[in-house]
């Protein structure tokens, strides 16, 4: 599309060929709501007539230069018309953004305008534009969420880390700070990593640690286990196990001579503080006590 389109549309000086092209291209549809939206935005009085004489006898006054007026008021009533279509847009487009979110140690669902389904984990949200939505399926997620995705065109997740496109399926993305994880339960999704793009087939997965991506095995799995109240784990740093016990309990975990790093195999119940701690601490052979709303976990030589 030609770079001048809009501005001969904004002015009612496309021809019936542009007309056709410009209505034929994908930017289009949103112009034209734009419009509409900016339509109903009330600018303050202003009269262009004495303003552009007011300007006339400034210039006049201050310089011997002659100064033609009637090409700038064609250049200002499109600049105006620009100006209130951009201040259209921006109202249009954050008005029109939609936000759902999880506290810590809850899980909250979201039905999306074509009835997709989003389950988001703990400390979790997940943010869209409601009003393009039947156009473009585009979901910004923060935290962790299983999505239920309705056949249809393109649907993407976008995280800090990386994306997520798939038409219709079933997969969860994680996104955590230095954690990014994508599982694909049924269908097939398409991830984008940095320089990296990868389908992943109905069980497999795609992990990324501390910037570095990760070998994982195949699962069984039709849905991740913290949907069953369960928070499960295939060697992955203690660090982020104790991360997720913090979000599911909504407790504030600290260590002693533990190495952080250790990798941990197992699964924690999302429900049972008590269960939760032994699980974690009697495969990784360290021990640890709890006063209130805090955790310590520490190493078995560590004098307590």
């Amino acid at each position: 599309m030609q770079d001048n389109y809009l501005a001969k549309w904004l002015n009612d000086e496309l021809s019936e060929e542009e007309l056709i092209k410009f209505k034929a291209s994908e930017e289009y549809a949103s112009y034209k709501r734009l419009k509409e939206v900016s339509a109903s935005l009330r600018a303050p009085d202003f009269d262009m007539e004495e303003a552009l004489n007011r300007l006339q006898t400034e210039r006049s006054e201050n310089t011997p230069k002659v100064i033609a007026l009637k090409p700038y008021k064609r250049f200002l009533r499109i600049a105006a018309a620009i100006a209130i279509l951009i201040t259209g847009s921006y109202l249009y487009l954050n008005l029109s953004n939609t936000s759902y979110s999880s506290q810590l140690a809850e899980n909250t669902e979201v039905v999306l305008p074509d009835n997709s389904e989003v389950i988001l984990n703990a400390d979790s949200k997940v943010t869209f534009n409601e009003k393009n939505w039947d156009t473009r399926r585009k979901i910004n997620l923060k935290g962790e969420a299983f999505f239920k995705v309705a056949k249809g065109k393109k649907f993407t997740v976008k995280t800090s880390q990386g994306s997520v496109s798939v038409l219709g399926t079933q997969f969860n993305v994680e996104n955590r700070d230095g954690f990014f994880e994508v599982n694909c339960y049924e269908g097939l999704v398409q991830v984008t990593f940095e320089d990296i793009t990868k389908k992943l087939p109905a069980g497999t997965s795609f992990l990324v640690i501390d910037g570095k991506v990760m070998d994982v095995e195949k699962s069984d799995a039709l849905q991740p286990s913290w949907t069953r109240n369960e928070s499960s784990f295939d060697g992955i740093p203690l660090k982020y196990v104790f991360n997720e016990l913090e979000r599911q309990f909504d407790i504030s975990v600290n260590t002693e001579n533990v190495d952080t790093n250790l990798l941990f195999t197992g699964t924690f119940s999302n429900t049972d503080l008590k269960m939760a701690l032994k699980s974690i601490a009697t495969p990784s052979r360290i021990k640890f006590k709890t006063e209130g709303n805090n955790v310590l976990f520490y190493a078995e030589n560590t004098n307590q």
